[in-house]
């Protein structure tokens, strides 16, 4: 099993890394935890998985791609 995990904007700086490679993972938190080190989540970040909307108890599967990301905001 193959997972791309990606972060945008402000988390890619924050976690210091764009993208990881991981496998055996079975949601979208354990997606979060192994490729952050256990990192603390922002209480505001969202998550897609390919390019979906999805929620942190999400299953993943092989060859998804996970994306992690603050809030879109506009004006």
């Amino acid at each position: 099993m193959s997972i791309q995990v990606k972060f945008f904007a402000s988390l890619r700086d924050k976690i210091g890394k764009s993208e990881v490679e991981l496998s055996s993972v079975e949601t979208t938190g354990e997606a979060w935890d192994q490729a952050t080190d256990n990192a603390p989540r922002p209480n505001n970040v969202l998550v897609a998985i390919n390019l979906e909307y999805a929620r942190f108890d999400d299953p993943v599967e092989d060859g998804d791609e996970v994306a992690f990301f603050p809030p879109v905001t506009g004006g």
